[in-house]
């Protein structure tokens, strides 16, 4: 009895030093960890930051893999090469998607959930059909943004080498979205062109374009190309029909988190990137060594500008790919309505005079290529000018796109004007603005 007694009273005694000991060591733990992240609040900073960007607004790589220089498609580009820096040279976040077997896509990098297929609707329509959509037994559905709808864009697709005018797709005609996955056709009616696969977005220009047309941006799946499009069946000879596709989840997407870092950049914590808050028009930068010495070049010296630039104590910049540019579009702001550039106050933006003497605001270059290679991708922070005649009253100068589109631009050349069936502006030399993902 005695012996047992002592064996008792011994094990207790243990497990109380033990249980004594534990409590110690974790209490130092916790000590240890509270007063590591008093010390160090740039930690938890960046600990929130990437908690902010996960899920929320993270960029789908543009798709482009082809190497390109002035004239088209050449051979990989390495550092130091002529045209290193471009799209292909940097790799983002892959389209990854799963087909859900109910007619519904997931997007596994946004975490957007879409419809497999498409409807035609007018613009008017589109919130009431949105509304009424039960595909895949939900009953959330609603009208993508334009940044919404922008993440679907690849750019391994090809307007192809056909008269943008004809109403068949050439064989080279490439859809600029991923067809494992998403339907698509070229318009088969007739009438309009295979270029019009122009699909529907809520979000509406600010201003109007076309000399008082209310307008709506869209993404053309069949040209590779975000413009402003009429919302009135008839304007512009529009027949009001345009292409559908639905969204659901992840209501945050799109929307940025600018943090403006007290040193010339501005972070966005919702898809991770750093930027320079100014362009390439402000006097911090030495343009000596190119054509102009007021912001604007040429593709190969915008890649050339941004691989080589020391900003900000980083020397790690690049020349962003066009779905990250059109990331910071601010579609609230327009020259028009807000006397600004398409784009957050928290950045400066050069102003330029435009082709019509107005006070406007530049197109900027992006890495992305539009194959065949002798075009890039220009996002347009100031108004989309073209020189058309709208309503019989003569050619002018006007808007007819939108501040906040994306169109293209030679790499090479002089500036003209009247391209296109809306007369587009195409200047050559554009403005930059830098990026690199934060740390």
């Amino acid at each position: 009895m005695k012996r047992t007694a002592i064996v008792i009273f011994c094990f207790l005694a243990v497990a109380a030093f033990l249980c004594t000991g534990c409590a110690a060591v974790q209490t130092n733990i916790e000590s240890a960890q509270e007063t590591a992240l008093m010390s160090q609040p740039q930690q938890v900073a960046a600990v929130e930051a990437q908690d902010k960007k996960s899920g929320n607004y993270n960029i789908v790589d543009t798709g482009q893999t082809a190497f390109y220089d002035n004239a088209g498609e050449t051979t990989t580009q390495t550092i130091g090469d002529a045209f290193y820096g471009q799209d292909a040279s940097y790799a983002g976040n892959q389209p990854s998607y799963t087909d859900n077997g109910d007619e519904t896509i997931t997007d596994n990098v946004t975490g957007l959930m879409w419809e497999q297929g498409f409807d035609l609707c007018n613009f008017d329509e589109a919130q009431s059909y949105g509304m009424a959509c039960t595909t895949g037994g939900y009953t959330d559905w609603r009208v993508p943004t334009i940044k919404e709808l922008y993440s679907l864009i690849d750019f391994s697709g090809n307007q192809g080498s056909g008269d943008p005018s004809s109403k068949s797709a050439p064989n080279s005609a490439v859809p600029f979205i991923d067809t494992e996955y998403f339907d698509f056709e070229y318009p088969n009616d007739g009438v309009k062109r295979y270029i019009d696969a122009q699909y529907i977005t809520s979000t509406e220009y600010v201003s109007t374009t076309m000399n008082g047309s209310a307008t709506f941006f869209g993404v053309n799946f069949a040209d590779g190309r975000i413009k402003g499009y009429p919302q009135q069946p008839g304007n512009r000879g529009s027949s009001g029909q345009f292409y559908i596709r639905l969204v659901r989840g992840n209501a945050d997407y799109g929307v940025n988190a600018f943090v403006d870092n007290g040193d010339g950049t501005v972070t966005d914590a919702a898809t991770g990137l750093m930027w320079s808050q100014v362009d390439s028009g402000d006097t911090v930068f030495d343009l000596s060594a190119f054509t102009n010495d007021d912001g604007s070049l040429n593709w190969q010296e915008a890649l050339a500008f941004a691989e080589s630039a020391e900003y900000a104590g980083y020397d790690d910049w690049r020349l962003p790919n066009t779905k990250e540019l059109q990331s910071i579009l601010d579609y609230t702001r327009s020259p028009d309505t807000t006397n600004s550039a398409a784009i957050d106050p928290i950045f400066a933006c050069t102003q330029i005079v435009n082709e019509a003497s107005q006070v406007d605001y530049p197109f900027f270059w992006t890495s992305t290529s539009f194959n065949p290679g002798k075009d890039a991708a220009i996002v347009c922070f100031g108004r989309a000018l073209g020189y058309f005649d709208a309503g019989g009253r003569g050619a002018q100068f006007m808007d007819v796109h939108g501040a906040g589109c994306q169109r293209t631009d030679p790499k090479t050349g002089n500036a003209s004007y009247g391209n296109g069936p809306q007369g587009d502006i195409r200047r050559v030399y554009n403005f930059v603005r830098l990026v690199r993902d934060a740390d």
